[in-house]
C-alpha cells in the first residue's frame, strides 16, 4: 500500500500553507531572533499560525523548522538542541493537524545550511549529509508525514541534503529549488537539469519555491513539466516582491491574484500548490476557493514572461575618461552637468538602461546609441535593480559617457553602503565624470539573488541628498574639507501610487528641503496620478520627470500591478491590455504615447523605462516627446 500523502496527491491538487516567517514578524518577532527556537520558548504563537492556515483551508502545514539544522542554529548557540527544536516544532503542527475536521498532513520543513559548499566554501558534502540526517530523524520522530527540502539555491547542496534525509528516514520527500526571474538558480542551474537530477534521486515531488512571484513560477513550472512529465510537481512562490512600508515588510500580491495563480497551476497539472514569503492565511483562503471552483475544468494555458535578450557582446576596451573627468583631473574646477542647465527650461527626456548581468556591454551601448540618435538628453543607469547582480553602474556610466557621448544619471542607493563608503563612492564617481545622481533607497536583498544578505541603511535618502549638497560646498558630512567642491545635480524618487500618499508627500518635502534639484517618478499610466499628488502637496517646486514604462502584454501589466512594489496600473489599462491579445506591445506603446502627449505641456520631462530592454519602443517615445507641442 502506498503512503497516504502520495495517494492523496494523486487524486487532485493539494493546497499547502503559506509563510511562517512573515506571520511571525507580523506578530512582533524581530528578524534577528531565531524563529525555530520559538517552538520551545513561545509555542502558542507558532501553533496559532498553524491553526490559522488550517482554518483557511490548507491541507498540508509545514513545521517551523526551516532553519533548525546545526549550522543555522550555531550562531544562536542552539546547535546542541537540533533534536529538541525539531521535535517540538513537529509536535505543534501535529497537534493542530490531528485536531482538524479533515485530513491535514504535516511537512517537516528543512532549509539550506546558509554556508557555501566546497569548492566555493569549506563545507563538505559529508558534513551536509550528517546535518540533514540529524534533522530529518528528529522531524520523523516528532510525527512528520513528509519532509520538504525548500529554498535551495545550490543543486549540489540539495542533492547532499536529500541523501542525508533519505539515509535517515523513509518518509516521502518534496525537493524544491528557488529560481531567479530568468528561470535559473543563482548558480545557473536550469530547471531541466534540476528535474532530472532529483528524479534520479527518487524524489517523490519536485518543485520550486520562494524568490520569484507567481508569474515567474508559472514559467518554471512549464519548464519542469516539459522536462519530467508525469512526476508530481510543487509550486510555492512569494506573494510578489517585498517593500518596507511603515516599519513593516509588505508583499503586494493580493489574495485574488494568488488565487488566479493557484487556478493556473492546477490546470497546468501541478499537484502541490502553496505560497512562500508574504503569503498569509487570507491568500490561502482565496486559493482554497479557487481550487474548489468548477471553473478549473476550463483550460487556461499560461504564457511565458517576456525576457530581455542576452545578445552577443564583444570585447570591452579599457574605460577612457569623459571630457569632464579629464578636465577635473587636469585641475580645472568642476562644472555642473548639461542636464542641470536644461532642467526647468526645456522638456528633458531621459531613458533607463540596466547594466548587463556579465562583463560585456555591447548590447547596452548599442541601445544607448539608438536612444542618443532619437534625441534623449541623458541615460539613467540603474544600480542592481531588484537586487540582482549586474555590472557596477559606475562602470556603465563611464562607458556610456566615453563611448556614446551621452550624459548619465547614476542611480545611487543607500542600501549597500555605510556612511564612510557612501562618501568614498561619491568622490569616485565624480572623478569618473559622473555629475548627475538619482538618490534611491534601493531594492531589498530579499528580492534578489542573495536574499540572506544584509542591507546597510546608515543614511536615508533625504540625508544622502544633504550629504551630496555638502560635497558641492567642499565639505564632507563631518564638516572636513574635501578640497575642490563637487558639482553634482541631485534627483530624488517619488512614488505617485504610494499606499500612504500623505506620508510620501512628507518624505518628498524632506528631500526637497535637503536640496534636491529634480524629481523622477515611478512609472504611471494616467495623467491624473500626478494631479492627485500635486493637490496633496500643494505643488512641487522643483522640476518633475514623469516615469513612463510601456507595457508589452496583459501578463506584464498584471505582474507589475500585483507583484512589484511601487506599481499601480489602473483597471482600465489592464483591461485594455487584456483585450489587445497578441497586439499587447502595440497597445502598451499607444497607452504610453497618449500619456506623454497628455503630460507634455505640464511637466519638466519624461523618465522612460524600456520593457525587458526593448530600446526601440522607447526610442519612438523619445521622438514623440521631442516633437514640437501643438498649440
Amino acid at each position: 500500500m502506498g503512503h497516504p500523502f502520495l495517494e492523496r496527491l494523486a487524486l487532485r491538487p493539494l493546497l499547502a500553507d503559506g509563510a511562517m516567517g512573515t506571520l511571525l514578524y507580523a506578530r512582533g518577532v524581530p528578524f534577528d531572533q531565531c524563529f525555530d527556537a520559538l517552538n520551545v520558548s513561545t509555542p502558542a504563537v507558532v501553533e496559532g499560525i498553524h491553526r490559522d492556515y488550517v482554518a483557511a483551508g490548507a491541507e498540508i502545514i509545514e513545521t517551523n523548522t526551516f532553519g533548525a539544522n546545526r549550522f543555522k542554529l550555531a550562531p544562536h548557540n542552539l546547535d546542541g538542541q537540533v533534536s529538541e527544536i525539531n521535535r517540538a516544532g513537529t509536535a505543534l503542527a501535529r497537534r493542530v493537524a490531528d485536531a482538524a475536521d479533515r485530513p491535514v498532513f504535516v511537512a517537516g520543513s528543512m532549509g539550506p545550511v546558509g554556508r557555501p559548499l566546497a569548492p566555493l566554501g569549506t563545507l563538505t558534502g559529508a558534513e551536509v549529509r550528517v546535518a540533514f540526517a540529524e534533522q530529518a530523524a528528529a522531524l520523523a520522530a516528532g510525527g512528520a508525514d513528509v519532509l520538504i527540502l525548500e529554498t535551495f539555491t545550490d543543486l549540489s547542496e540539495l542533492v547532499e541534503a536529500f541523501r542525508g534525509a533519505r539515509n535517515a528516514v523513509q518518509l516521502p520527500i518534496i525537493a524544491q529549488m528557488t529560481f531567479t526571474q530568468e528561470g535559473r538558480t543563482l548558480l545557473g542551474h536550469a530547471p531541466g537539469l534540476i528535474a532530472r537530477t532529483l528524479v534520479d534521486l527518487a524524489a517523490d515531488v519536485v518543485g520550486a519555491n520562494c524568490s520569484v512571484g507567481p508569474q515567474g513560477m508559472i514559467e518554471v513550472m512549464q519548464l519542469l513539466t516539459a522536462s519530467i512529465p508525469g512526476v508530481p510537481l510543487s509550486a510555492m512562490p512569494n506573494a510578489g516582491f517585498p517593500a518596507y512600508v511603515g516599519g513593516r515588510w509588505i508583499y503586494y500580491s493580493s489574495p485574488a491574484y494568488m488565487a488566479e495563480f493557484a487556478r493556473r497551476m492546477a490546470t497546468l497539472g501541478v499537484r502541490l500548490i502553496g505560497g512562500c514569503c508574504g503569503t498569509t492565511p487570507d491568500h490561502i483562503a482565496a486559493m482554497r476557493q479557487a481550487l474548489d471552483s468548477p471553473s478549473l475544468t476550463g483550460p487556461h494555458p499560461p504564457h511565458a514572461v517576456p525576457q530581455a535578450g542576452e545578445g552577443t557582446n564583444g570585447d570591452v576596451p579599457l574605460i577612457s575618461l569623459s571630457p569632464v573627468a579629464r578636465a577635473q583631473g587636469e585641475g580645472r574646477r568642476a562644472t555642473p552637468s548639461r542636464l542641470a542647465a536644461k532642467l526647468g527650461k526645456s522638456f528633458v527626456v531621459t531613458a533607463e538602461v540596466d547594466p548587463p548581468h556579465g562583463a560585456y556591454d555591447r548590447r547596452e551601448l548599442d541601445g544607448c546609441r539608438l536612444l542618443r540618435d532619437a534625441g534623449v538628453d541623458a541615460i539613467d543607469v540603474a544600480d542592481n535593480p531588484m537586487a540582482r547582480l549586474r555590472m557596477s553602474p559606475w562602470a556603465m556610466c563611464a562607458r556610456i559617457e566615453s563611448e556614446v557621448g551621452l550624459e548619465t544619471i547614476l542611480h545611487f542607493t543607500t542600501r549597500d553602503r555605510t556612511l564612510g563608503r557612501l562618501q568614498s563612492d561619491l568622490l569616485a564617481v565624480h572623478a569618473l565624470g559622473v555629475r548627475n545622481i538619482l538618490v534611491l533607497r534601493g531594492d531589498l536583498p530579499q528580492m534578489g539573488d542573495y536574499p540572506a544578505a544584509g542591507a546597510v541603511s546608515d543614511v536615508k535618502p533625504s540625508g544622502l541628498v544633504k550629504l551630496i549638497k555638502q560635497f558641492n560646498q567642499g565639505r564632507d558630512v563631518a564638516g572636513n574639507s574635501i578640497g575642490a567642491p563637487t558639482a553634482f545635480t541631485v534627483g530624488v524618487a517619488l512614488n505617485l501610487s504610494a499606499p500612504d500618499p500623505d506620508k510620501e508627500a512628507r518624505v518628498l518635502e524632506r528631500k526637497i528641503a535637503a536640496g534636491a534639484d529634480f524629481v523622477c517618478t515611478m512609472p504611471v499610466y494616467e495623467p491624473d496620478a500626478l494631479d492627485r499628488f500635486v493637490r496633496i502637496l500643494g505643488g512641487i517646486p522643483i522640476p518633475v520627470l514623469v516615469g513612463v514604462l510601456p507595457l508589452v502584454s496583459a501578463r506584464h501589466a498584471e505582474f507589475l500591478h500585483n507583484e512589484l512594489p511601487g506599481f499601480s496600473i489602473p483597471e482600465w489599462v489592464r483591461q485594455k491590455m487584456r483585450l489587445a491579445g497578441n497586439g499587447g506591445r502595440e497597445t502598451g506603446l499607444r497607452i504610453a504615447l497618449d500619456l506623454l502627449s497628455a503630460i507634455r505641456s505640464s511637466v519638466s520631462g519624461a523618465y522612460l523605462v524600456p520593457s525587458f530592454g526593448r530600446y526601440e519602443g522607447v526610442a519612438e517615445l523619445v521622438r514623440v516627446a521631442r516633437a514640437p507641442v501643438r498649440t
